[in-house]
């Protein structure tokens, strides 16, 4: 009974980071917008999701070059830079420009450069954690004000079919997914089950097994991308060991931030007459839901003990809540799916 507790637990603070990223999103939009953060000029142009889907490619191809040639400490230093610059994006739109120089907002400066510091000295779990977290909202806000409704709907149709081959076909994310686990940054969320666990001192699983070893059973994915999976932190010759029999749960932050993009547009680009609840527009607030019901699924499959990919499920979800939300609120479905200015 423990066990399930510490599971239900841990799968309750994966729930947690995901509601804190959607959230952190939609409560950014307004003020990324009015910073200019806008990356595009027509954010309802879909080839800006045909770019971006380019853009993960190759920074995959990188990451595994990477590995391979033992020059993993770049991308780290890499992922490190980009978390420090993401969380500077909302400090600056959150902390009041008190002190400034050059034009910066120096406490702002100042709580990223500490993020960053922070992960390249002492990587354990909650900074892990809280930086993920920071970084996800800040990139499902930047994302859901620079794509429209039908670029968002373009990125994750496509991030879900390839995730799916990625993990179950050619299985290079889980090549990916192993090499990236021993940087310590977050593109993980590390989710401990015990009250005692250290990610600094566990020994990484290996997300490649094939079988449903306690040490071997995990997945995760780079920042951009979402293959998921739980793991269990320190080694057993148990090759079928229960499960539950785990120290840390694994996910990727990818896993979250992808489904929250289409959260944040729909919310950021939805009319003003559009039904709302608590603020949030009904067709944002059913993908949010709909997001869930996917992450539950996930969960419960990959509690069996072996990695799935995320982005299926939990786009999945997150698409069809959108639609369900959109024709309830009295959207015409080429309307919701953006399809008006083409037919």
């Amino acid at each position: 009974m423990e066990r399930r507790w510490r599971i239900l637990g841990g799968c309750g603070l994966i729930a947690g980071i995901f509601l804190f990223v959607q959230l952190g999103a939609l409560a950014l939009v307004q003020p990324f917008e009015s910073a200019g953060y806008q990356a595009v000029e027509d954010p309802s142009d879909p080839t800006n999701s045909l770019m971006y889907i380019g853009a993960i490619l190759v920074a995959t191809a990188v990451m595994l070059l990477a590995f391979r040639y033992d020059v993993d400490q770049l991308i780290r230093g890499l992922i490190v830079f980009s978390a420090a610059w993401l969380s500077l994006y909302v400090f600056q739109v959150l902390v009041p420009p008190v002190f400034t120089y050059a034009g910066l907002n120096v406490g702002a400066v100042l709580l990223a450069l500490g993020l960053g510091t922070a992960l390249l000295v002492y990587p354990e779990w909650y900074v892990i954690d809280s930086a993920g977290a920071v970084m996800g909202a800040a990139a499902a806000g930047l994302f859901g004000i620079s794509f429209g409704v039908l670029p968002a709907l373009v990125l994750l149709t496509v991030l879900a079919v390839y995730d799916a081959i990625s993990v179950y076909g050619t299985e290079h994310m889980l090549t990916l997914a192993s090499g990236v686990m021993d940087l310590r940054v977050p593109v993980v969320l590390v989710i401990p089950m015990t009250l005692s666990y250290s990610y600094l001192d566990a020994t990484t699983p290996n997300p490649t097994a094939e079988d449903e070893t306690s040490d071997d059973s995990a997945a995760a994915n780079d920042d951009t991308e979402a293959t998921t999976g739980t793991g269990e932190a320190d080694e057993s010759d148990d090759v079928h060991a229960d499960p539950l029999e785990r120290d840390a749960l694994f996910i990727g932050l990818g896993d979250a931030i992808i489904p929250s993009i289409l959260v944040a547009s729909a919310a950021f680009f939805a009319s003003s007459d559009v039904l709302s609840v608590f603020g949030v527009p009904l067709p944002a607030l059913t993908a949010m839901v709909g997001s869930y019901v996917g992450l539950t699924i996930l969960l419960w499959m990959v509690l069996k003990g072996r990695a799935h990919a995320g982005l299926p499920l939990l786009n999945g979800g997150t698409i069809a809540g959108y639609i369900v939300g959109a024709l309830a609120a009295g959207i015409s479905l080429v309307d919701a799916l953006g399809l008006g200015p083409y037919l």
